[in-house]
């Protein structure tokens, strides 16, 4: 099982493929199967959970690990914390896609989960994927000690919760159709997407051992993976077709969000989203060739296409 690429050029694609096979593995081995009395609502779970997608959350995390010990048992250890990543991941898209919310009708796509099993069955699947998420940091990574455990439990939960993802989430609502100050978006983006992907890298790099300088230098390069992310996400939904997105194009505009390129057009913003990958890469000048694929990573994240 390989969890680097050897060589100074990484391959990306070929890379996140790998690592999204290992990813899909573990999901599939530590996921509740739909059988028993909740059947349904576990079909619904995993209906969102197995429709697909890059995995980047989780890749992320044992790409921060292997930066500090790229031995196997590393890999290992933090497959469940990766796992639980990709469920809250899941679960927030679940959410957000509802008609009180974004009102989406298609995700990676498919019909979103809420077309399929109602919105009730899709609030449930969500809060069972985020629940089961806690089983998995609590319960499966007994290759952790008990106090990277509870780091990792507690970056997660504050990264998602309500000064994270949460948060953002509810002031990306708030402030729909409104004009307010360019420090607001940059909150709405720090917390609604950037928080779980930096956490993502945090609790890779706590799960490996790493010591608080390394720990520090993965999470500035975290935010600025985040940042950029966010940039990409916002110049997509304005330049790329619903096809190629998976769900609807131009999305954020029929909704009255304020993007980057609704504050400083596409090529502006395209620059600030390099600017974001550059000072990540920056961060990660004192790691060895084991950090490859977090600088390939940062500059897949400026280059995807959706």
């Amino acid at each position: 099982m390989r969890h680097l690429f050897r060589g100074p050029a990484v391959e990306i694609k070929q890379y996140l493929n790998e690592q999204r096979q290992i990813v899909e593995a573990a999901l599939e081995r530590y996921m509740l199967k739909a059988e028993g009395p909740f059947v349904g609502h576990l079909e619904a779970m995993r209906y969102s959970l197995f429709a697909g997608g890059k995995r980047l959350r989780p890749i992320l995390c044992l790409a921060a690990g292997a930066a500090i010990d790229s031995s196997a048992a590393t890999c290992e250890n933090l497959l469940p914390i990766a796992c639980a990543l990709e469920c809250i991941h899941t679960y927030s898209l679940i959410h957000d896609d509802l008609p009180a919310m974004d009102n989406d009708d298609l995700r990676r796509g498919k019909p979103t989960n809420h077309k399929l099993f109602g919105e009730a069955g899709a609030i449930l699947a969500g809060d069972g994927l985020l629940t089961w998420a806690f089983d998995l940091l609590t319960g499966q990574a007994a290759g952790l000690t008990a106090e990277r455990r509870l780091q990792i439990t507690h970056s997660i939960a504050r990264a998602a919760g309500s000064l994270g993802m949460v948060g953002g989430q509810a002031l990306d609502i708030a402030y729909e159709n409104q004009q307010f100050p360019f420090e607001m978006l940059r909150t709405i983006h720090r917390s609604k997407t950037g928080a779980l992907l930096t956490c993502a890298v945090q609790a890779g790099a706590v799960g490996a051992g790493a010591g608080p300088a390394e720990t520090q230098d993965l999470v500035s390069y975290g935010n600025g993976i985040g940042l950029a992310f966010q940039i990409v996400d916002d110049l997509l939904d304005v330049t790329a077709t619903t096809e190629e997105l998976g769900k609807t194009a131009g999305g954020d505009a029929k909704k009255g969000k304020a993007t980057y390129p609704a504050y400083f057009g596409v090529e502006d913003s395209k620059k600030m989203a390099l600017d974001a990958v550059t000072a990540a890469k920056d961060a990660l000048t004192g790691f060895d060739e084991k950090a490859e694929p977090l600088r390939a990573i940062a500059d897949y994240i400026y280059f995807r296409s959706h």
